[in-house]
């Protein structure tokens, strides 16, 4: 048998990974924090194999959550006074030595931008979508170190996605052209400039027309739909702290964000603190 802050002691080294601390043990139950500011990682199945064993919890914040430092991430608890050592061997053999909770860095991007419209490009209008996006890449220490604006021509934005690869940008950003109307060939383009589209299309609402692709090289490129510079909370806001987090997502990293893709449109926006994104 085992103390209960014994057993937490164990219980929290199972859950600490990379860049998180813990509080001190009280009553059996520990917190953990955020080391750094960044994406937090969870392993949902060994976290939820864990807490279908008896007397043992684990309570984090949702995956792929964006931290901050010093952020709550976590808290353990052991259910009753003392326990049997068995329950704590059994949640070790479930984590197999791999930590369930890590907070990933977020990596240094060089960005480029890439304004698609005919006028904005001959400046019968202001471009008043680049400066929402330059906003939202603050929010992770991002820079734009290059902007084009392009007419909606096939091979103009063709020319700009080539000529920003060759000035080492390291993320490109499309905005604008990105619905299916004839006129709308910034998909076609991305397509066309030697990507590997894993997307076009995610489940979300705002952003069903968002676009990913990522070149041989990793780097990756999205087409942004016009929702992205009106509406608080979107589909780029749900998947940026990952890509900025250095994960290549995939076709099922989309697909999964249907399950709690609808934002409500709150009158008062308090994302990413609501359900928007938060599926299971």
């Amino acid at each position: 048998m085992l103390h209960e802050n014994d057993a937490a002691f164990i219980l929290r080294d199972i859950c600490m990974g990379e860049k998180t601390f813990s509080s001190d043990v009280k009553e059996g139950k520990i917190d953990i924090y955020a080391d750094i500011d960044g994406l937090f990682r969870v392993n949902v199945d060994k976290l939820t194999q864990i807490n279908m064993q008896d007397e043992l919890m684990i309570a984090t914040r949702h995956n792929n959550y964006p931290v901050k430092k010093g952020e709550l991430l976590a808290g353990t608890r052991v259910i009753p006074l003392l326990i049997k050592q068995e329950k704590l061997n059994i949640a070790l053999k479930i984590a197999n030595g791999e930590k369930l909770l890590q907070v990933l860095p977020y990596k240094d991007y060089k960005v480029g931008i890439i304004t698609t419209g005919s006028e904005v490009y001959n400046k019968r209008i202001e471009d008043t979508f680049t400066p929402v996006i330059i906003e939202k890449l603050k929010q992770y220490n991002l820079e734009v170190t290059h902007h084009e604006i392009v007419n909606d021509d096939k091979e103009m934005i063709l020319n700009a996605i080539e000529n920003l690869k060759n000035n080492g940008v390291t993320m490109i950003i499309c905005t604008g052209g990105m619905s299916v109307d004839p006129d709308d060939v910034t998909p076609s383009a991305i397509k066309e400039s030697g990507a590997n589209i894993i997307s076009y299309g995610a489940p979300v609402l705002p952003g069903a027309m968002f676009l990913i692709g990522y070149f041989e090289d990793d780097l990756p490129i999205m087409g942004l739909p016009g929702c992205v510079m009106y509406s608080k909370s979107t589909v780029f806001d749900l998947l940026l702290p990952r890509i900025v987090a250095g994960i290549k997502l995939c076709k099922q990293d989309l697909a999964n964000l249907g399950h709690g893709g609808l934002c409500l449109r709150c009158p008062v926006c308090t994302f990413p603190h609501c359900e928007f994104g938060k599926g299971v």
